[in-house]
């Protein structure tokens, strides 16, 4: 599992952590079923603390993109990640709106907006990039 998180940003490691997951799953690099590391094994790997991965795994397993089993630990949802709801479409309007008016202000055209989230979205959809 390829981690590259950056500890100069302001992102928090936890959110970064839960982004490349969410990206890898998208990509699919990570198939409905498949393991992850457990908590402790990718906080040694990626050298963070194991209470930075599990708040990341806290999140994922919310969010409904992994299920944490006693016995067979951490995997992706095996009935895949749940579909966009109404809750889902609100948040993501929540999440654009910043970019948006940021692009605005910043004189970043409509299309020149909308065409880089086609090429972003497509990257996604061809697997590994």
């Amino acid at each position: 599992m390829l981690i590259n998180l950056d500890f100069e940003s302001s992102e928090p490691i936890y959110q970064q952590l839960v982004f490349q997951i969410i990206e890898g799953i998208a990509r699919k690099d990570f198939r409905p079923g498949e393991a992850l590391p457990s908590v402790r094994s990718l906080a040694s790997d990626i050298g963070i603390n194991l209470h930075t991965v599990n708040k990341a795994y806290q999140q994922l397993k919310l969010e409904g993109f992994i299920q944490i089993h006693r016995q067979k630990g951490v995997v992706i949802n095996p009935d895949g990640v749940p579909k966009a709801d109404e809750r889902y479409k609100q948040q993501l309007e929540k999440n654009l709106r910043p970019l948006i008016a940021e692009s605005i202000c910043r004189d970043y055209g409509e299309e020149e907006f909308l065409l880089l989230c086609k090429m972003i979205y497509k990257n996604y959809q061809g697997g590994r990039t």
